[in-house]
């Protein structure tokens, strides 16, 4: 009996390669409306180029349509076993003939060679086998599919990182299940049970019966999965949480840096902190409670504490529904947080734009590869493996204009519009284009840096550009706040991946063409600017700082701001069109109105500082905001004190109510101790203890070493005695440490435009007797 043929709207969740005898299989698993579905393509190969003159010792061999970059014909390689094919491109390379393409996984090639990112329609042979609809075989090509993912958010409780299972507890929408190793009182949701054994076995079951696409959680991988595939392990248990009972596991990098993977057949696994991050998220402090609170106006049902741990085994042993409601908190507050910041969605977006896996924590080179490569090969070139060039040439960053320090009245900032990704579509700077324009007549190309030309008839990266930038516009007008943050991380991605070594596409001629042409643009519009009466007081890669000065009302300024605009739009087009006949994708706009603005000078000279400043933000509608870049204020490294102490300093500067008497109100209070809470440094510890020289260590090191113990960060003190843990404190505070440390260098940083100092306001000197 024959399998029915069957079609499926599928958007894919995972993939996965293993070897057979007759070649390599490859699953793919995905979501569809009907269900659960996973695709077997059997006997397929892996496959490099080589040029054709170059000799190979292994693998089949086939004459194809294309040509390397440089124009030179090459044949594939296929190969039943990727040992093989690595094993043979090592030899191509160390022969100074390295295969082209040798690093694309066969799972990604088959979408890639496909323009499938995330949605796909797949046809072929299918049966039903334990609520998953199995095909093999089938037929894949792109479609769009909107998914519906069903999502549980789960968390661990435990004795320790390497102790046994207290609790696990997982929330999926308002139904709630919490599986503990112990006894205690009849709770909803709650079961008990006698052994570790029976808690995760109780556990897996639930996941298998509610069938999750995503699970989620807060260092889910890391923690989570890691330590439940350990105490599996330890009680001789098979992890199964992927789909249909399969085993999961967590993959470790080779490097200490590298991000773990959860490798969960048929389900997703994401984590909060580092899909918040990818989608610009930034916090102070990445712990749940801190980003809940700033989120959500809620935290953790636990009070904070210096030892957590000991308090989750003090409410274990005293106070058992507590510690449930507790480990039931973290997943609701994950659950919350996803819904508010909108993760999910922006994960399913970049998936579809991108063809990254949801739960790929970082990737703008394999982005660009599955964007470009498929492109590439409708041009008939391949591309080089990655690695294969030689020591990278370094590109020139951004240019940063010099700044003229002062308490400036009425500045406006003149911004240009994804500037990079403008710049690559007016001048068409891409890869294919480098390359082409090297066997065309310079008539036909654009003049880039470093001796670069570009094709004006062949590229990919201009085209790419702009159907990303409408489909921008589109999600903005559409409110899909999602898709239009998944693309402006995507197209402003691509500067930096042509500039680094790790993408195969790296050309120093690409980023100093992006690069040093953002430079011309920068001075250019500055003279063009002060040519007309305005004084440019600062400039950062993409953006001027004109000042107007006092007695310009807020409409006269907006006013002028957009007249900058739209003249100096209208003068770009006209000059790019002459001098080397292109149209100008370049927009430059009003972005913000400063009514009060302050650029100080870097600490101890005269000179104006870069990338710092504050300003008073004035809204059209006539509302304000305090804007602060780079100061201490938005520091992690200064203390909450001197952080809102500079931060309300400028407001009452920029409002032009009084400061003298508040400063020393703040001084008095510091030394009354009333600020005390306000005096914990925070630090991270970027190695273990016994890697810091054992003396002359920086203060936070010194304080680390007092708890006796490895940790990640510290929080601590300055006391008469040194630097101590801010928890296990035996001496008193060091105030005038925090006055001079603390205070005086933010104060500072504004009062010396209005003549005075802070030691003269507020300055204290400790009694000699």
């Amino acid at each position: 009996m024959t399998d029915a043929r069957v079609e499926r709207r599928v958007f894919l969740l995972t993939r996965g390669m293993r070897p057979r005898r007759d070649g390599l299989e490859l699953t793919y698993w995905g979501w569809s409306a009907e269900g659960p579905v996973r695709a077997r393509l059997s006997r397929q190969e892996a496959v490099f180029f080589v040029e054709r003159g170059v000799p190979t010792e292994a693998g089949r061999r086939r004459a194809v349509a294309l040509t390397t970059l440089t124009g030179d014909d090459v044949d594939a390689v296929y190969f039943t076993d990727r040992r093989a094919m690595r094993a043979e491109a090592r030899r191509l390379a160390d022969a100074g003939t390295p295969a082209w393409e040798a690093d694309v996984k066969p799972a990604d090639r088959v979408l890639i060679k496909r323009f499938v990112t995330a949605g796909c329609v797949v046809e072929g042979p299918a049966r039903e086998r334990g609520g998953v609809l199995e095909m093999d075989d089938p037929t894949i090509a792109p479609a769009d599919v909107a998914p519906e993912l069903r999502v549980a958010s789960f968390d661990v409780e435990a004795e320790g990182p390497e102790g046994p299972l207290i609790s696990v507890a997982i929330v999926h929408r308002d139904e709630e299940r919490v599986f503990v190793r112990g006894a205690g009182p009849p709770l909803p949701g709650v079961a008990y049970f006698e052994h570790e054994a029976e808690a995760l076995r109780a556990f897996l079951a639930y996941v298998a019966a509610l069938d999750p696409d995503v699970l989620i959680g807060w260092n889910v991988i890391d923690f989570d999965v890691a330590y439940l595939e350990a105490r599996c392990r330890a009680n001789g248990i098979r992890l199964s949480l992927g789909r249909g009972g399969r085993r999961a596991e967590v993959l470790r990098g080779t490097r200490d840096d590298a991000p773990a993977v959860a490798r969960v057949p048929g389900r997703v696994v994401l984590d909060g902190i580092a899909t918040m991050r990818a989608a610009t998220w930034s916090f102070e402090r990445w712990s749940l409670e801190h980003v809940a609170q700033a989120l959500l106006g809620r935290g953790k049902a636990l009070e904070p504490t210096d030892d957590k741990l000991a308090e989750i085994l003090r409410l274990y042993r005293e106070d058992l529904p507590a510690l449930i409601e507790y480990n039931l908190e973290d997943c609701r507050l994950v659950r919350d947080l996803f819904a508010e910041a909108h993760v999910l969605e922006f994960a399913i977006e970049r998936q579809r734009l991108t063809g990254l896996t949801m739960d790929r924590r970082a990737g703008a080179v394999a982005a660009f590869d599955h964007l470009y490569l498929p492109r590439l090969h409708r041009h008939g070139r391949v591309a080089p493996s990655v690695g294969v060039r030689g020591e990278p040439l370094a590109s020139p960053g951004g240019h940063v204009m010099d700044s003229v320090p002062g308490l400036h009245e009425n500045v406006l900032v003149l911004d240009f519009k994804s500037l990079y990704p403008s710049i690559i579509r007016t001048f068409l700077v891409d890869p294919l284009g480098l390359h082409v324009a090297e066997e065309q007549d310079e008539a036909k190309s654009v003049e880039g840096f470093a001796g670069a030309r570009f094709s004006r008839t062949d590229h990919i990266l201009p085209e790419l550009i702009e159907r990303l930038w409408a489909a921008r516009d589109e999600a903005k007008r559409e409110g899909d706040a999602a898709l239009s943050r998944a693309i402006k991380i995507q197209m402003n991605s691509f500067y930096g991946v042509l500039g680094t070594p790790a993408c195969r596409f790296f050309d120093p001629r690409l980023a100093s063409s992006i690069t040093r042409r953002g430079h011309e643009i920068l001075q250019r519009s500055r003279a063009w600017i002060e040519e007309r009466g305005r004084t440019v007081i600062y400039g950062d890669t993409d953006s001027l700082f004109v000042l107007l000065g006092a007695g310009t009302s807020p409409d006269e300024a907006r006013a002028v701001g957009d007249a900058l605009a739209v003249g100096l739009n209208r003068w770009w087009r006209a000059r790019l069109s002459e001098e080397h006949g292109v149209d100008s994708a370049l927009e430059l706009e009003l972005e913000t109105h400063y009514a009060r603005f302050l650029m100080p000078t870097t600490r101890g000279s005269a000179q104006g500082s870069k990338k710092r400043y504050a300003g008073l933000e004035r809204a059209p509608d006539g509302t304000t905001r305090l804007v602060i870049k780079g100061l201490e204020a938005v520091r992690t490294d200064w203390t909450p004190l001197a952080r809102d102490f500079q931060r309300e300093l400028l407001r009452r500067v920029f409002a032009g109510e009084p400061y003298e008497a508040w400063i020393r109100e703040t001084t008095d209070a510091l030394f009354a101790g009333a600020l005390d809470d306000r005096l914990v440094y925070r630090k991270r510890l970027r190695r273990r203890l016994d890697a810091y020289a054992a003396t002359n260590a920086p203060p936070h090191v010194v304080a680390a070493r007092r708890l006796g113990r490895d940790v990640r960060e510290i929080e601590y003190v300055i006391t008469v005695r040194g630097p101590q843990p801010a928890g296990q404190r035996t001496a008193p505070l060091d105030h005038q440490h925090y006055l001079e440390r603390q205070l005086a260098p933010v104060a500072d940083t504004v009062l010396r435009f209005l003549g005075t100092d802070f030691m003269r306001l507020g300055g204290r000197q400790l009694s000699l007797f």
